[in-house]
């Protein structure tokens, strides 16, 4: 019909951007998930070597993502490994997300104790 012709143009222009917007929220929230699985995986490492008596920083921020914060406190029989990163929203004027993991690991018998 010649009332409908440049109509497909007009609902494109006005759609495209809602389509963009859900196209970036799922990569950030694709990239915050893969973030959180590395932050775990470090901070298991960090509290089993921290378990184990050797030193929980290096052992956590080699598996830890880029721009991670590794903490480790040792209360009594308890090692908790704490890691957050940042997760960088994708476009440069949102704010960062911040991603944080916990694990906590028993300290092994017999070992001198955590340093």
């Amino acid at each position: 019909m010649p009332q409908d012709r440049g109509s497909f143009t007009a609902e494109l222009a006005a759609g495209l951007p809602a389509v963009l917007l859900l196209l970036l929220a799922g990569l950030t929230a694709v990239d915050a998930v893969t973030t959180k699985a590395a932050c775990l995986g470090a901070a298991r490492e960090a509290a089993l070597a921290a378990s184990r008596g050797q030193p929980a920083g290096p052992a956590g921020a080699e598996a830890a993502p880029a721009g991670a914060e590794v903490s480790v406190v040792v209360d009594g029989e308890r090692v908790t490994a704490t890691v957050r990163a940042p997760v960088r929203a994708l476009g440069a004027r949102l704010p960062r997300i911040v991603v944080v993991a916990t694990a906590v690991a028993a300290v092994e018998p017999g070992t001198p104790g955590p340093p």
